[in-house]
Order: C-alpha cells, then structure tokens, then sequence
C-alpha cells in the first residue's frame, strides 16, 4: 500500500467509482475487500487511521458469543461461529485457537454452564475448535495456575477464536489494494454530493494537506460504525439517531498474573455481563464493561467505576491480586449497537446483529454487528448497494479469499509471526540494516525494523499508527509506548524525509493520547 499512489489515483480518476466506502474500521475494509475481489471499482476513505476506532479496541477474541445463548440468539451464534472458521482459514497468520475455562465455585455452576457449552459445540458442528467438557478441581489448577482455589470446584473447558484486531485491519486494506481498491486513512469525507436528489458522491479533504476533492460514486457506503448517525445527518438533517452507544473497558496486566495458554470465562459478573482473562501478546487482557454513553469520542476514557469493577473481578478470580499498580495499560471502545425503536433497556441486551439501510437518497448504510462476522456483514452490504446502484451482478468472492499475509505456518516466524508472509522479507530488511533488529524498549515487543515497515509497506503515518496498531505496543504497555515514541518519530522521519519539527510535533501528540492508556489514580 502506499498512499502517495492512492492520492495520484484519486486525482487521475475521470469516471465515477462504483462503490466509495466511508469508514475504516472492520466494516468498511470488509466492504473495501468484498467490492475489490468482485472487480468494482472501489475507493475507501478513513479519516483518520484504518481500525482507530472501536475496531482496535475489541477483547481479541474471535467467538460465536456464548453470551447470545443465554439471550436465545441462536442464529447469530450459528452464523459467528461459520465465520470464525472461515476468518481462520483465511488469516491463519492473526486467528488462532484458544482454551477458555469456566472456573466452578457453586455446586449448579458446571452442570448449568456445562449444558450451554454442549450446546455451543452441537452450532459449531464440523466447525468446532474443540470439544467442551468438565474439568475437576485438579484439572482445572493445571489449566489455570493462578486461579483462586477457595471454594473451586471444578470449570468447564472449552474452545474459542482468538485474533488481533489491528493486524487484521492492516492485512484488510493490503488485501484490498491487492484486488485493485484504492484505500486512504486520513482522508475525511465533509460533504456528499446529490443530483436531483441522490446520492452521487462525496467531498473529501485530506487531513495533511488540507487539499479538496469532489469525488463521484454510484454508490455510496456508509460504514463508520459509531459516526453512523453523522454521515446519515449529513444526507438528511432530519434523520434522527440509531444508535445506543456503549463504552467497554479493558486493562492489561502482566503475564505472571494468568501464565500458560488458558483463558478465563466468567459467565455473570456483578452487572450480568460475561468477564474474561486472556492471555494475549504475552500480556493479560481482562475486560469488558459495558456503561452506556451519551457521546461519541475517537479517544474514549474509561471511568473510575469500569476500572475499579475490573480490578475487583480480576481478584475475585486470580490468586495473585492485581492492584493499580499492576495494570500496564487501560483502554476503552466504544460499541456502535443499534437499538429497536423506542428502546430503553441496558444496552448489554441490544442484539449485535447487524443493519443495513437504504435512504431515500441511495446512501447505503451498514451499522452494528461485531468483528467476527464483518465478512458476511460485507457480502451483505455490497449485495445490497449494489443492486440499488443497478450494477452488474457479481457474486462476492471472500468466502475462501486469503487475506494478505495469508501462511500456513506463521509459528516458524517467531515472533514476527503475526507478519505471516511478509515475515521473511521484514527479517530480510533488518538482516540488511543490523540497526534496525534492535529493540526500541525491553518492555516492548517491537524492533526499529517494524517501525520502517509500518511506514514504508503499512501505510502508518503517524507515531500513533505504529506504536498503537501497526505494532500494540500502546495497550501492551502505556508508559513504555510513551518512552519509545522519541526513537520511533526519528525513524519515521528518516524514512520519509521529514523535518525535526515534525518528530516534536509527533511525540507531543502521541504523547496527548497515550497518556489516556495509563491506569489513573482513583479515588478509594
């Protein structure tokens, strides 16, 4: 990818795309990647980074949802669950396979969990990723070293999908670049463009130089998740709301809080949401939360309460009690439900299926949903635009599309495994340059060679990009990110041939945000 070529390419173009996509999160390069590989002709517009968003800030996980069983949304589990195979032979590189166990403290706890898990394992059919069953006390220590043995019965283990959101984003757009889509991050669609009354295109303004464009389409997507109701106001002012904001929290601890390869599955917390511990880039993510919001924010922060109630599960269920101290990182998303009409329950009820919609202008909007099943949302999406748009039919082809990066066996990489393919040539790089095989931080996963990469073939312009979601050294590890981000502005620099005061205008700014990543003080 490279965005100069993406910029020349919208700047030469004399004939209207078929598809604009706005929004360049899950959805979007869904969309990007599903129009692409159809043969439309197909451009995306981010306005900021690919994945920013909610997209980047998921628990990692890769599932059907066993938490929808309970709620009896048996064909959302069924369809997530088809998905996860496929996202899985498709990116072998960024899906893998994970075993979670549900601890037992109650006598009814495993007989009831255990009934649902059989369940789970009867919609996945051939699809299944492992067998569930019952795990006695000592079976469930040696699964989970850590966990609180007072009053432990026994847990049911079974078998999810874990990935890494950003990555994925990464490989996406690559993918999508690969099919002949033309994908730009700090793009920002400000207007759109009618004739008679439809939807023909949108103004876009590119968010470093400041440089305009008037861009046709046939047909116009709006995918930008929790700025759905921005771009449908922007078609109609009087277009009410559709969505019912969430904000979900994580914190991240060190490995030696949860060590092996087993996550933890609490079923029902304290507010009737699932909890999990997993272990994930040698660090252990615990989340989610789910609070309620009135706004909308790139950069949402987590409140005191979501802290606090997460720090409290964590020592409910670990034998080593992790306190603020401990916490490496803090982030939060926000999650884009879409509620029924008149609506005013807890929003951890709202279905995460997702919704498409026609306005009487053309503009195709594509809202909800979860990362899981992006793929089938996209198929759903184009299908759909593109039969308003009345454009030749062509079935979608993402099914079985390898996604770039595509390996069968990115273990053999080490740790740049998450790169699969583009392993080989990165070390290749910084066999050339022994400079660049240096690490930048011993608290981080990420060598000076990654950061070239990111800026060179990944389209990262901006600290942030790199440490945040090229690499994930930000939610690995706040602090560090913010000790690292000098060295990484400096590279970045060299390799685009950029002035020093744009090194110290990076570091501030990516120091701004990273600092909403370290665990704050809360009140007692």
């Amino acid at each position: 990818m490279d965005r100069t070529q993406g910029i020349e390419a919208l700047e030469s173009r004399q004939t209207p795309w078929d598809f604009v996509i706005i929004g360049g999160g899950a959805t979007g390069l869904g969309c990007a990647v599903d129009a692409a590989a159809r043969g439309y002709d197909t451009l995306l517009l981010e306005m900021h980074d690919f994945a920013k968003a909610t997209s980047s800030r998921s628990t990692k996980l890769v599932h059907g949802g066993v938490r929808y069983l309970e709620q009896g949304n048996v064909s959302l589990v069924f369809e997530a669950l088809k998905e996860r195979e496929r996202l899985q032979d498709n990116a072998p590189h960024l899906v893998s396979n994970l075993p979670f166990v549900v601890p037992s403290y109650k006598w009814w706890e495993a007989p009831y969990y255990g009934i649902g898990m059989k369940v789970y394992d009867l919609l996945a059919g051939s699809q299944n990723f492992g067998r569930s069953q019952y795990l006695n006390r000592h079976q469930t220590v040696e699964r989970l070293p850590t966990v609180e043995t007072d009053g432990l019965r026994g847990g049911i283990l079974y078998f999810d999908g874990q990935f890494d959101d950003t990555r994925l984003a990464v490989n996406m757009a690559q993918t999508a670049d690969e099919q002949g889509g033309v994908l730009l991050n700090y793009m920002k669609v400000t207007d759109l463009k009618k004739t008679n009354g439809a939807v023909d295109g949108v103004v876009a303004e590119c968010q470093e130089t400041g440089a305009t464009f008037d861009i046709e389409a046939r047909s116009v997507i709006n995918a930008t998740g929790i700025f759905t109701d921005t771009i449908r106001q922007m078609d109609d002012p009087s277009a009410g709301t559709t969505l019912r904001p969430s904000r979900g929290t994580h914190i991240v601890l060190d490995k030696s809080f949860l060590p092996g390869d087993s996550a933890i599955m609490v079923p029902k917390t304290d507010d009737g949401r699932v909890l999990f511990a997993i272990p994930w880039h040698d660090r252990v993510v615990v989340g989610t939360t789910e609070a309620e919001v009135d706004e909308v924010s790139m950069e949402p922060t987590p409140g005191h309460e979501e802290l606090n109630f997460l720090l409290t599960h964590a020592q409910r269920y670990l034998a080593k009690d992790p306190g603020p101290e401990d916490v490496r990182s803090v982030y939060a998303g926000i999650r884009p439900l879409v509620a029924p009409p008149g609506s005013n329950g807890d929003t951890s009820d709202i279905s995460r299926e997702h919704q498409l919609n026609v306005s009487d202008s053309g503009l195709v909007t594509i809202s909800g949903g979860k990362w899981t099943t992006y793929r089938k949302m996209a198929e759903d999406t184009v299908d759909r635009a593109a039969r308003h748009a009345e454009l030749a039919r062509r079935p979608s082809q993402t099914g079985d599309l390898r996604l770039h990066g595509w390996h069968q066996n990115p273990e053999q990489f080490g740790d740049l495994a998450l790169y699969g393919a583009d392993a080989e040539a990165l070390d290749n790089l910084m066999e050339e340059h022994p400079d660049l095989q240096k690490p930048l931080d011993e608290r981080l996963p990420i060598r000076a060679g990654q950061v070239v990469w990111a800026a060179r073939h990944e389209m990262a312009r901006t600290v942030e990009d790199v440490l945040a979601r090229r690499t994930r050294c930000l939610l690995l590890d706040a602090q560090a990110s913010i000790d690292a981000a000098p060295r990484v502005a400096a590279l970045m620099a060299e390799e685009r041939d950029l002035p020093p005061s744009w090194v110290d205008d990076q570091v501030e700014a990516f120091t701004e945000v990273a600092r909403n990543y370290l665990m704050p003080s809360i009140p007692a």
